[in-house]
């Protein structure tokens, strides 16, 4: 019979744990918390403090469990996981095992490794209070602000709202956003590219960067056309030229915020999810005859921290690799953030052990596990190589009072880039900034010859719009919530009907911003980003033993009680008569009011009872396909479509119904698709509707489910793959042929998958000039335009491509 008890959070954990323990341990899950406040009450005494717990519903039989395993065991050790949330379910499972509480153990691993839990047992300690209370305190401060808003919100707004410490906060942020977009005003202002020719290749180009040897700034057409005139007659000359190293540095491996972020730049994977996959790898994956292994450390940190075991293991990795001109001569270390240090035990996101390397275990992971350990392996791994260094040349080049500036840089040692280099995010501005960017040959005094001038207008931009890895970064600048709660904090901004996603960016629904605006009014400093931060700092300090946590509680409660006695009396209530609007009712000409039900806001007459028209508010895709204000028509009676809502979400359908049954997704309008008859099914003969999936539109037979032909647009079942002209360069047999992928188009061999050559951009019949290649490759930039470029990486062949002259006919 066993002789000690484990206790985990999840049966995933205690699976891979027991293969490490032996016959004389037993290994139990808690399955998440046992115990918390009460649901229907604030469970809070409001004098003290003091929180009033109870067994969770449905987790009797595990504390049941629990409690019988304990009185057999002569040990038990507390392994829930290495943070305060894991800290505070060790402690509510001791108090409920009674007596048995005095066996009780605390054992801390960051990895479930068999070296990692059985160096935990050797050297067990006990609960920490400081991080309980600090779970404690963060638990109370919510449960305060959540029961106390919310009711206030019912009672001003609609009923079933709600309001909570962190997510009002967020919102916030995101409505804020929102309001500077419709305030913003652009401003014009005009830019010059000269494509200059320096006596050999290649072509590039400078932009235009000072005026009288001030900042070149020209706001409006008047200007421009001065400076067009003199950039387009005279001469260029070459003043000034610098060639300089630039080195950068590889990024510290991720914690839990930079791969929330990293993900969702990569793979457009939610924070959530991303955090449920995490916790899959940490937990344990069955990996063949080496059984269950946990193949990352704790998901949860802030911390940057590398143990010395595996700074020593992965050096030797990259030495095996790699070769050890690319290792450093001593580890990479990276500077703690002040906000993380209480986290200093722990480490950052890393592999296990680099024996696992992702090819290896590719085939035991699903792509979204694979996908994100992959990227767990790869930064750790890069984070210990040498920087990459880069020749850059800045040109300076003159034309009467102006000067153009041209930039080149060149990978003159990929380093870390070998290995691992960070996607694209929303807020890159040039998206091809990375590729190798070459000049000529040019010393100071040379002349150069323009071959053409770009005379751009252009407009500024409002700030974007909040993704999910753009308002991570936001909430983790301004101290706002952990990152382990970023995910249930853009959940729940969703789920309460404040905000939705469209195309991968968060809008404010009229709910959103009618309850912010109240909050604000009201509540302005508990959802200040500094105050919030300040709260935040307060938990740490409170887990660090710097602070008393009902000291903090009785601070924090001081405020907030005066604000909400003030906001029960002087709140402006909306509740039953909404928002007046300027749109017209089309029957009876009354304004029409925006009103909060329990399916989400929709416009009504103010005249209700006597007049109850009633109109969605279009959002999103439907809202792009009514910006215009024009009347979208039914192709089939003739009749105007009107909007509508189901559980999918909305979608035009057409007035004469039930006459005419027809229906438009919002998606195909935007999409500008034809909507003329297609042929009937060749399977059934019944008539193809026009459908939208999560890949694009395509055509559905009307017969399904017996039926389930479909038809991609541009006819057929399937579009057949576009031939190049080009020769496979790997196997010699197949020819390159344009597909398409939910992420674009892109060329690969034609007898994939027995070859699998693949290229992004479009080849083309035409040899090298440089190095006699067989083919070349077209590829459109923001910087240099049109150019083609040789695919062999030891040519470096680039140049621009001439559109042809359009020639009018006499």
């Amino acid at each position: 019979m066993a002789k000690n008890l484990v206790i985990v959070e999840s049966p995933a954990k205690a699976k891979t744990i027991n293969k490490f323990v032996g016959k004389d341990y037993i290994v139990k899950a808690s399955v998440g918390h046992v115990r918390d406040l009460p649901k229907s009450v604030l469970g809070v005494d409001e004098e003290t403090f003091e929180p009033q717990y109870e067994v969770l519903e449905g987790k009797e039989k595990v504390v049941s469990e629990l409690k019988a395993a304990a009185k057999k065991a002569d040990k038990i050790f507390i392994a829930s996981d290495p943070d305060r949330e894991g800290e505070a379910i060790g402690w509510h499972v001791m108090h409920l095992l009674g007596n048995d509480a005095k066996k009780v153990q605390r054992i801390l691993f960051h990895e479930i490794t068999k070296n990692a839990v059985r160096k935990a047992i050797d050297t067990p300690g006990e609960i920490d209070m400081n991080k309980v209370n600090a779970q404690q305190a963060r638990r109370v401060l919510d449960r305060l602000v959540g029961y106390k808003l919310s009711p206030l919100l019912w009672d001003k707004v609609r009923r079933g709202l709600s309001a909570g410490r962190v997510q009002s906060v967020a919102m916030k942020m995101i409505v804020d956003r929102e309001e500077a977009i419709k305030a913003f005003v652009p401003e014009e202002y005009w830019t010059f590219a000269a494509k200059l020719e320096a006596g050999k290749p290649p072509v590039f180009i400078a932009k235009l960067s000072k005026v009288d040897g001030k900042k070149a700034e020209v706001p409006n057409e008047e200007s421009a056309r001065k400076l067009e005139a003199t950039l387009k007659d005279g001469e260029y000359v070459v003043s000034n030229v610098v060639r300089k190293e630039k080195k950068q540095s590889p990024a510290p491996p991720f914690i839990t915020s930079t791969l929330q972020r990293t993900a969702y730049n990569r793979f457009k994977y939610p924070v959530k999810r991303t955090m449920q996959i995490a916790q899959k790898l940490y937990e344990g994956k069955e990996l063949g005859s080496d059984g269950l292994v946990g193949l990352i450390t704790y998901m949860r940190t802030d911390s940057v921290r590398i143990s010395e075991d595996a700074l020593g293991e992965v050096r030797s990795y990259i030495s095996a690799k790699y070769g050890a001109d690319i290792l450093p001569e001593t580890p990479n270390y990276y500077k703690v953030k002040k906000a993380a240090q209480a986290q200093e035990a722990h480490e950052a996101i890393r592999p296990t052990s680099t024996e696992f390397d992702p090819e290896r275990v590719k085939d035991y992971l699903t792509k979204e596990e694979y996908n994100i350990y992959k990227l767990i392996f790869d930064r750790f791994v890069a984070s210990q190589m040498k920087q990459a260094l880069f020749d850059v040349t800045d040109v300076d080049i003159d034309r009467a009072n102006l000067t153009l500036r041209a930039s080149g840089e060149v990978l003159k040692f990929p380093g870390f880039l070998a290995v691992f280099q960070d996607a694209p995010t929303e807020d890159d501005d040039d998206a091809e900034k990375k590729d190798d960017k070459a000049l000529p040959p040019m010393n100071e005094g040379d002349k150069l010859e323009l071959l053409d001038l770009d005379t751009r207008q252009n407009f500024t931009q409002p700030p974007p719009r909040y993704t999910e890895a753009t308002l991570v970064k936001a909430l983790e600048e301004n101290g706002i919530g952990r990152p382990s709660t970023y995910g249930q904090i853009l959940t729940t901004i969703q789920a309460r009907d404040y905000t939705y996603k469209h195309d991968g960016k968060f809008h404010p629904t009229q709910l959103g911003m009618l309850v912010t605006r109240l909050l604000k009014e009201s509540f302005a400093e508990i959802i200040d980003e500094g105050y919030t931060a300040s709260l935040e700092q307060d938990l740490d300090d409170i887990e660090e033993g710097k602070l008393d946590w009902l000291t903090a509680m009785k601070r924090f409660a001081k405020k907030f009680n005066k604000d909400l006695t003030r906001a029960e009396k002087e709140m402006t209530s909306v509740k039953g008569s909404g928002i007046e609007t300027d749109e017209k009712c089309e029957n009876c000409g009354a304004p029409m009011i925006i009103k909060f039900g329990r399916f989400g806001e929709f416009l009504a007459c103010k005249n209700y009872p006597e007049c109850k028209t009633t109109k969605e508010i279009a959002k999103g895709d439907a809202a792009e396909a009514t910006a215009d204000d024009e009347q979208i028509m039914c192709e089939k009676c003739g009749k105007p479509m009107a909007l509508k809502r189901s559980r999918f979400g909305q979608f035009f359908a057409c007035t004469g119904y039930p006459d005419c049954k027809n229906t438009k997704d919002p998606k195909l309008l935007k999409a500008n698709i034809p909507t003329e008859p297609q042929p009937p099914c060749e399977n059934c003969g019944k008539e193809m509707v026009l459908k939208s999936g999560r890949y694009g539109p395509f055509f559905s037979c009307s017969g399904y489910p017996d039926c389930r032909n479909i038809r991609k647009i541009g006819g057929g079942k399937s579009t057949p793959p576009k031939p190049t002209g080009v020769k496979c360069p790997t196997c010699g047999e197949g020819e390159l042929v344009e597909r398409r992928s939910r992420r674009g188009v892109f060329f690969s061999c034609s007898r994939y998958p027995k070859c699998d050559f693949a290229l992004n951009n479009r080849p083309v019949p035409r040899p090298c000039p440089k190095c006699g290649a067989p083919y070349l490759m077209e590829k459109e930039t923001k910087r240099e335009g049109h150019i083609e470029l040789c695919n062999n990486p030891d040519c470096g062949y680039r140049a621009p491509i001439e559109k042809p002259e359009v020639v009018a006919a006499e």
